[in-house]
């Protein structure tokens, strides 16, 4: 089970790796890791892009939470997201302000523990002001999946900055 990651602890901000894109040099513009949280946390809809068996991208919409240095979201598990997650855990999240763009590179993960799965219903239902007592049986007897997404690379973007502050962020693994 994923534990969640200390948000004290944050990712360092450096430079992507994009010749021809006249990125400036060093560290002055580089955005702090809590710039990137807010947007995380605040976006409403996420696109998820997931890897189908035969190599061929899936992208699609979902809603999600950031909590704890984790993006966590659910899907049924017979959805296209499911299946190419269960084959090829690796994902992209991106959230849906591209004026202000995060997006996360991880590794998905099902959640087992039954008490984290209450706390995140609970959080899910708060963020969108919606019933999740229909799907919370199937959720807490792990028949329907939550999934947690634990980034090991981020990059961030204000288009208004014009790539001058395009910043990665890189995760421990």
């Amino acid at each position: 089970m994923p534990t969640e990651r200390s948000t004290s602890v944050e990712p360092a901000p450096s430079r992507p790796d994009m010749p021809g894109y006249g990125l400036p040099e060093g560290p002055d513009g580089l955005m702090p890791w809590s710039w990137a949280e807010q947007r995380l946390e605040g976006s409403h809809n996420y696109w998820l892009a997931t890897v189908r068996q035969d190599g061929r991208p899936h992208m699609m919409v979902v809603w999600g939470l950031w909590h704890g240095g984790v993006f966590y979201f659910s899907t049924g598990s017979r959805s296209r997201k499911a299946r190419n997650l269960e084959s090829n855990a690796h994902c992209v999240i991106g959230t849906e302000q591209a004026h202000e763009a995060v997006v996360v590179e991880g590794v998905a993960e099902k959640l087992r523990n039954v008490e984290q799965l209450k706390e995140l219903l609970l959080l899910y239902q708060r963020k969108y002001d919606y019933d999740m007592s229909k799907m919370q049986e199937d959720i807490l007897a792990l028949r329907e999946p939550i999934f947690a997404v634990r980034p090991s690379v981020a990059f961030g973007l204000e288009e208004k900055a014009s790539l001058q502050n395009l910043t990665r962020w890189r995760f421990a693994t």
